[in-house]
């Protein structure tokens, strides 16, 4: 279990940084401006899915996948709403949330 926590940890930080293209950064919150147009739930719906598909691939798990698809979207859409606050308390706290979900994704694992 703890090479899948870490596999999951890994591919979150992959996933959250380098994998995550300036314009789904800058496009996903639902609060920003969006000179462009480009509607921000389809940005964070396609930065959710590639985390869900991680989670999904390493996990073997259809309804993991799924599942962290839909907790990262809410996480991200509340921490754009502010509700973790701003600077690097809000990231901190998304970030811990984050991967909290990978904890729960391997007890869940564990009892199967």
């Amino acid at each position: 279990m703890f090479e899948t926590l870490a596999l999951l940890i890994f591919a979150h930080a992959l996933a959250d940084y380098p994998v995550q293209a300036t314009w789904i950064a800058t496009t996903k919150s639902h609060r920003a401006p969006h000179p462009s147009g480009y509607p921000w739930y389809q940005s964070l719906a396609a930065h959710s899915v590639i985390h869900g598909g991680f989670v999904g691939i390493i996990t073997g798990s259809l309804w993991l996948g799924i599942a962290e698809t839909a907790l990262h979207f809410l996480i991200d859409y509340l921490k754009s709403d502010g509700a973790f606050g701003t600077g690097p308390r809000s990231v901190n706290i998304d970030q811990a949330l984050h991967i909290s979900c990978k904890l729960i994704w391997v007890a869940i694992l564990a009892i199967q």
